[in-house]
C-alpha cells in the first residue's frame, strides 16, 4: 500500500486500517490516539513542520516537542489550543521548541482558537525551567497589555515548568508518561524519549537520539515506537563537515532498524525525518530509507508526514489523510 507523501508497510499478523480524516473525532475509551503534527528537521519547507507529535489518552491532551507550525497543526485537527494539557520537551534544540511561544500565548487568546484559563504545565530536561521563566519575561509587555486592554484571565497564560530526569513524570487520569535517557551526542545532554501508557496500550517517542540501548529498553514491546531518522549517501557525508554532525547525532536506517527489530513494537513509525544532500549527492529518497530498515527490519513499518493520526486499540489504525480546512 502506497500513499502519498505517507507510505505505510506491514508484515503478517499486523493490521492497519485506514479512516476518513483527523478532524476532531472521538477518542474510543482505553485508546490511544497518536497525532504527528510535524515530521521535519529545520529546514523551512511547507510539506514537514518542525518536529511535533501529540498524543492523547483518556482526557489528556499531552505534547512531545512543539516545532514549527505546531500551533496551526493542533487548530488544523479540529482542537483548540487551550486542549492541550501538558507539553514535554525531549531537549531544548531550537527546532523542537520554536513553536512553542506561538502554542502557549495564541493558546491564552480568543476562545475560538485559544481559551486557555488555567495555566499550562511544562516538563523537560534541566533548563526547561529557566527557559519557561525568560519566555514570561520576555512577554511580560505583551501580557500586561492584553490583561489590561482586552481582559484576559492572567491565570492562562502562567507556565508551570518542570526539569525532569530519567523515571515516571506525568501521572493523571490513568495516564502515565515515563522519560528516559537517550544519545544525542556527548555535548547535548540530557535528551531524553518518552513513553506513554493508558489502559495497556503504550507508545514510545524516541525523541533526537543516536542508536541507544537505554531506548530499546523502555521500548521493548510497545504497540508503537516513533523514532527519528537521518541519512545521507556516502560521499556526502564524507566531504560534508555539515553532513557528519547531522548523521553523527541521528540514527541511521539501518541503525533504527536494528533498533524495531530487537524493541518488536506492533508498529514502528518514522518521524522527524531528515534526508540530506547537495547538486553533486542528491539525498535519499523514501525508498532508500525503506530498504536500508529492511536489511535489518521486517515488521511493520510505516514511514510518517504531517497530520497522519495511529489509533491504538484492538487493531492498530492509521489514517493518512490530510484534513481539507
Amino acid at each position: 500500500m502506497s500513499l502519498k507523501p505517507f507510505r505505510i508497510l506491514w508484515a503478517c499478523g499486523l493490521v492497519l486500517a485506514a479512516v476518513q480524516t483527523p478532524d476532531a473525532q472521538p477518542l474510543p475509551d482505553g485508546q490511544i490516539r497518536v497525532v504527528l503534527l510535524g515530521t521535519g528537521s529545520p529546514p523551512p519547507v511547507m510539506d514537514r513542520f518542525g518536529p511535533s507529535i501529540l498524543v492523547q489518552a483518556g482526557p489528556e491532551t499531552l505534547l512531545f516537542d512543539v516545532g514549527r507550525g505546531a500551533a496551526q497543526r493542533v487548530f488544523q485537527i479540529g482542537l483548540p489550543l487551550r486542549a492541550v494539557t501538558g507539553v514535554f520537551f525531549t531537549h531544548l534544540h531550537s527546532d523542537h521548541l520554536v513553536g512553542f511561544p506561538d502554542l502557549w500565548l495564541t493558546g491564552w487568546l480568543n476562545p475560538q482558537f485559544g481559551g486557555r484559563t488555567t495555566p499550562l504545565a511544562v516538563w523537560g530536561p534541566a533548563g526547561t525551567k529557566a527557559m519557561a521563566s525568560a519566555l514570561m519575561q520576555a512577554f511580560s509587555e505583551d501580557v500586561r497589555i492584553r490583561v489590561a486592554d482586552q481582559h484576559y484571565d492572567p491565570a492562562g497564560v502562567r507556565l508551570e515548568a518542570t526539569d525532569v530526569t530519567e523515571g515516571v513524570v506525568f501521572e493523571r487520569n490513568g495516564v502515565k508518561v515515563t522519560a528516559f535517557d537517550v544519545d544525542h551526542g556527548e555535548l547535548i545532554k540530557p535528551a531524553l524519549g518518552y513513553r506513554v501508557d493508558h489502559a495497556g496500550r503504550s507508545v514510545v517517542l524516541s525523541g533526537d537520539t543516536r542508536f541507544s540501548e537505554n531506548l530499546i529498553k523502555f521500548a521493548t514491546g510497545a504497540d508503537v515506537l516513533i523514532h527519528e531518522v537521518a541519512a545521507a549517501k556516502p560521499d556526502f557525508v564524507e566531504r560534508s563537515a555539515g553532513a557528519r554532525d547531522i548523521i553523527n547525532h541521528h540514527t541511521r536506517p539501518a541503525e533504527a532498524g536494528r533498533v524495531f527489530e530487537r524493541a518488536q513494537p506492533r508498529l514502528a513509525v518514522y518521524s522527524h525525518i531528515a534526508l540530506i544532500g547537495d547538486a553533486q549527492a542528491p539525498a535519499p529518497t523514501i525508498d532508500d530509507l525503506i530498504f536500508e530498515t529492511r536489511t535489518e527490519y521486517k515488521g511493520g513499518l510505516a514511514i510518517g508526514a504531517d497530520l497522519v493520526r495511529i489509533d491504538i486499540g484492538d487493531r492498530i489504525e492509521v489514517d493518512s489523510a490530510v484534513p481539507a480546512r
